[in-house]
């Protein structure tokens, strides 16, 4: 996890980019594809309507033509002498029956040689109840249940028109039928001598336009009431839609090509057509969906989509990483450079704008590091002018101090003592007007703390108790010169200004590989603070170098890892903790 937040990280700027291309390269594969998809159904629907309507076209000039033939039986039937005479005629002997059933038989096989489709019955109906028929299989009826029917009764009811009515009741044996009917009767006196019915099942009427149906693809007939009269669904037969009957009317009064429609809970587009003749709706089905998803192949669209949106990506990817990858390196690059370390160039390669930034990069970088050389060089000087001046300011309080003590001591004819202290006056100016910059060992640098003491202790008494703790392997290391005086006078005038006994310990050791010294005592102590500028004023050296000074002295000469910590309490004390390089003689550490 964490080697891939590494790497997500070191090529934040790839990923970025890459992602944006994603989503663009997505939402544009998405909208293709819907687009694509859209429009390939509405191609494939302006298509199949120019499709459909030639395939309705057909077959409603085939239903004409249906229409016709009936209408030219039925016309010549009603026109026949012979079965004129015979339908209304009672025969008494076996003989004359016989020759009425065989001439009667006769004229309407020669009649129903013109229908079309061949497979259309016709049955005759006398007024004496005798029923004649061209195929007794297709509709076995006899003429007392015709007469009793309803088609026998609506053919009265209209005098010259044919009745066109669908049954699938008893009287076709629960056979879906489509059955025209007609009254036949005289010119002259428009007395019935008989009825015509003119039969066809429904699958026969439905081979009409069985050949232009498919799957989702459904054509129907529907009468003036909405029933369904035939159709390539056959558990539609008999059923109402009025909804379809509705939607057939809008279509024509928007004079729209095909329409959306709801039949039987299913969603479907219909082209209609009216047959005036027969006074039926030719209705063409449409289920959309499956249509569409058998001609067009959406899964299809959405993997060549796909695969065109995953080919750009791997190409968008491979160009961004190598545009971006110089990039990325420069930032890393940049981002690796340790604090004040000007010496390493940016190496130039990569792309166009990779090159200029790293050659606009490493000139900038050659001009700041001049200029910090410059700067470092000149705060040097300065420091080095500010450490000679400092050490040459001795406090004149001090001098003037030390020599009264030891003129008071001399009149005193404390001699020994004067001379004492006057020894250690002399090693402490000796101190002072050596070269700061080098260092001293602490072995001596600890002698120069005990003539400090001693002067102080011939001053002001010994109420003011100095220890000294140093281990034996640091006597010969060095450190800086005048490092630790300063927190000992320091403790002297203001560690003890409210108590005017005490303690100062100072410990020197070494330490997870460090030298340490710390100066504690157990005076007024202070209120914490790690602002050492703000020690300046309150703990100045006799020299002149404080505490801030030293804090500073020590980072420039060895790093950011080295300096100064104070930690005091009011009435506790102050410790000061001072850490440094282990140096042995002879060798310097520079930052």
């Amino acid at each position: 996890m964490k080697r891939l937040k590494k790497i997500l990280y070191r090529n934040a700027l790839l990923f970025k980019i890459f992602c944006v291309m994603l989503i663009s390269i997505g939402m544009v594969a998405i909208f293709i594809t819907f687009s694509n998809i859209r429009m390939s159904s509405q191609l494939f629907m302006d298509t199949f309507s120019m499709t459909s309507t030639k395939s309705i076209g057909h077959i409603s000039r085939q239903l004409n033509s249906f229409s016709d033939s009936l209408v030219m039986a039925s016309k010549e039937v009603e026109t026949n002498a012979v079965l004129k005479q015979y339908l209304n005629t009672k025969t008494i002997s076996a003989k004359d029956t016989s020759r009425a059933y065989y001439r009667i038989q006769e004229e309407i096989e020669r009649i129903h040689n013109t229908l079309e489709p061949r497979e259309t019955n016709i049955v005759l109906l006398s007024n004496y109840l005798d029923t004649f028929t061209t195929n007794y299989v297709n509709w076995e009826v006899t003429g007392t249940e015709l007469l009793e029917h309803e088609l026998t009764t609506r053919a009265e009811a209209n005098e010259h028109d044919i009745v066109y009515q669908f049954e699938s009741s008893e009287i076709t044996n629960h056979i879906p039928m489509f059955i025209a009917s007609k009254a036949l009767r005289y010119q002259t006196s428009d007395d019935i001598f008989g009825y015509l019915f003119l039969s066809i099942r429904e699958s026969d009427l439905r081979s009409i336009y069985e050949g232009y149906t498919s799957d989702g693809n459904d054509l129907l007939l529907l009468d003036g009431d909405g029933t369904i009269i035939s159709s390539s669904q056959t558990n539609w037969l008999g059923e109402s839609s009025p909804s379809l009957l509705a939607g057939i009317n809008d279509l024509s009064s928007q004079q729209e090509n095909y329409q959306a429609v709801d039949v039987f809970d299913q969603n479907y587009l219909f082209f209609a057509e009216y047959i005036p003749n027969l006074d039926l709706y030719l209705v063409n089905l449409i289920d959309h969906e499956q249509i569409t998803s058998n001609l067009i192949s959406t899964k299809e669209i959405l993997l060549i989509s796909v695969s065109i949106a995953v080919f750009a990506l791997i190409f968008s990817f491979l160009i961004l990483r190598k545009m971006t990858i110089s990039l990325s390196q420069i930032v890393h690059n940049i981002s690796d450079m340790a604090r004040y370390q000007f010496t390493r160039s940016l190496p130039v390669k990569g792309g166009y704008e990779s090159r200029k930034i790293a050659t606009a990069f490493n000139y900038m970088l050659n001009e700041l590091r001049d200029y910090v050389n410059i700067l470092l060089n000149t705060q040097e000087k300065q420091r080095k002018a500010e450490l000679t001046a400092l050490q040459h300011q001795i406090n004149p309080h001090f001098i003037y101090n030390t020599l009264t003590s030891i003129k008071f001591m001399i009149k005193q004819q404390q001699n020994d003592k004067a001379m004492v202290t006057m020894d250690s006056f002399i090693s402490i100016l000796q101190a002072s007007l050596k070269t700061i910059e080098k260092t001293t060992t602490v072995e001596e640098e600890v002698e120069i703390l005990r003539h400090y003491v001693q002067i102080n202790h011939a001053r002001y008494g010994d109420q003011i108790q100095v220890s000294f703790l140093v281990a034996p392997d640091c006597l010969s290391l060095q450190i800086p010169r005048l490092i630790i005086q300063p927190f000992i006078e320091n403790a002297f005038f203001h560690g003890f200004v409210q108590k005017k006994r005490g303690f100062i310990k100072i410990l020197i050791a070494q330490k997870e590989g460090m030298l340490v010294c710390e100066i504690m005592d157990n005076g007024d102590g202070m209120k914490q603070t790690k602002d050492l500028s703000r020690l300046k004023n309150k703990k100045q050296l006799f020299n002149g170098i404080g505490i801030k000074n030293v804090h500073e002295r020590i980072q420039l000469l060895y790093g950011h890892h080295y300096g100064v910590d104070v930690i005091s309490e009011p009435h506790q004390g102050t410790t000061v903790t001072m850490t440094l390089p282990i140096l042995e003689e002879g060798i310097q550490k520079n930052n």
